[in-house]
């Protein structure tokens, strides 16, 4: 299959065409010039060129990305929302914070590349797609990460990079998270919550679901047909089954990641936009109109 090419599509402040790199780049610079003096928008400018290589199929030794839910689209969101997070930090705790302009620029580099894992390299062509692995996605982005940094001069972060990936995964939990510091830590928090409340916020999430998302798991092996038994390992019958477990799984992700292991860091979103949580309020307006159209079904 070849590469799908998202249509025009905007950030939940609805000023940024996240599917454009280089609207997202020039946005993301932009934060982070006046959040960190010292940041290197030319390495990160560069880092986003190859970002666009690799998921074009452009790059060597890959295809493009083949799947419609982890797209470039849904990264670049992660990555604009990682940037407004850092930002948001910044405007609370100052000089003060612990967060520098290296971390800043591990936490961008690592939201680009977090869902690498699904893409194929070239001679993986006995899967249907890259979405059979999602199961350990972040590995496989970690070891391309590990491959990738030092060819543009950032040998200094393969390790943080490869450690806060995880953060963004379900292969190891939260609690068993190994880093090296608490501002490692910290900075893990704040892209494991961009990556969840950019794709919880879209406002086509719900259709995402049913449509994209779904299709990735039956190609991941943990959905299946309407009229399929259930094999052992089988989350989803059905997309009408997968619908009605997003409400709940939205409210966990709040609850236990969001608010648990990440700390509620989610909140600098809203120190970003002057007070308004933006990501918040489109989660919980998704997730109640979720609920009315699953009610609807019902009556």
């Amino acid at each position: 299959m070849g590469q799908l090419q998202p249509t025009r599509y905007m950030d939940v402040s609805n000023t940024v065409d996240v599917s454009d790199p280089a609207s997202v780049c020039l946005s993301v610079l932009s934060i982070l010039d006046s959040s960190y003096p010292d940041f290197d928008s030319a390495l990160l400018s560069r880092v986003f060129v190859d970002f666009e290589r690799l998921y074009r199929g452009e790059f060597p030794g890959y295809r493009a990305c083949d799947i419609g839910y982890h797209n470039s689209q849904h990264v670049l969101d992660v990555t604009l929302a990682m940037a407004r997070l850092l930002d948001g930090y910044g405007r609370v705790h100052g000089s003060a914070g612990v967060l520098d302009a290296e971390l800043a620029l591990a936490g961008m580099v690592t939201a680009l590349f977090h869902d690498s894992g699904y893409l194929l390299r070239d001679e993986e062509d006995r899967v249907e797609n890259g979405a059979a692995y999602t199961r350990i996605h972040v590995s496989r982005g970690a070891r391309l990460m590990e491959a990738y940094l030092p060819t543009v001069g950032l040998s200094r972060l393969v390790g943080i990079c490869t450690r806060i990936v995880q953060f963004t995964g379900y292969e190891i939990d939260p609690s068993d998270l190994i880093v090296e510091s608490e501002r490692e830590h910290l900075l893990g928090s704040l892209l494991g919550t961009a990556d969840l409340i950019a794709q919880m916020a879209d406002m086509d999430y719900i259709r995402k679901c049913r449509e994209e998302l779904y299709e990735e798991f039956v190609s991941a092996g943990i959905a299946g047909g309407e009229d399929d038994a259930p094999a052992e390992e089988l989350r989803y019958y059905n997309r009408e089954h997968l619908l009605r477990s997003t409400p709940g799984f939205i409210r966990r992700s709040i609850e236990v990641r969001l608010d648990g292991y990440f700390n509620s860091v989610h909140r600098f979103a809203a120190e970003h936009f002057d007070g308004v949580h933006l990501y918040m309020d489109a989660i919980q307006y998704n997730c109640s109109k979720l609920e009315a159209i699953l009610f609807a079904k019902d009556v």
